[in-house]
């Protein structure tokens, strides 16, 4: 697996789409990773830091895509306002349990290191309390 994940905040759908062809590049705030679904993983960390089923936020529509197809090309999908509130009132010890989402994905196959898991969830909640100080959403661009 090789894929390209940035979490960025963006003022607006409009202006996070406008990241559909080249990513987030340095018009906005953003963090990069790789080689992980952001689209699951985003549900699986709303499930662990704010209830409900991975089903139920599935069929809410959740993760929500801003622009692009989710089938061979890039995409940009939005954080959940839900999600966005659960990560910036999360303490530490709390994200560091979100990490734990890591070792699901290591029973379907996809090897994420703990650390490497922290520093993502960590840095995300980060980013989205910058974006929440400058009212700001956050969004994900995954090529």
């Amino acid at each position: 697996m090789s894929i390209i994940v940035k979490f960025f905040a963006a003022p607006d759908d409009t202006s996070a789409g406008l990241a559909l062809k080249a990513g987030p590049g340095r018009a906005f705030e953003s963090l990069s990773f790789g080689n992980f679904d952001p689209e699951e993983a985003v549900v699986e960390w709303e499930c662990l830091l704010a209830g409900g089923s991975f089903e139920e936020l599935v069929e809410a529509g959740e993760p929500r895509i801003v622009a692009g197809q989710d089938d061979d090309g890039c995409v940009v999908f939005a954080i959940s306002p839900r999600l966005t509130a659960a990560l910036a009132d999360a303490g530490h010890s709390r994200l560091r349990d979100v990490a734990a989402w890591a070792q699901v994905r290591a029973e379907d196959g996809q090897v994420i290191d703990t650390e490497i898991a922290d520093g993502i969830v960590g840095d995300l909640a980060a980013l989205v309390s910058s974006a929440r100080r400058q009212n700001q959403s956050v969004y994900c661009w995954v090529a």
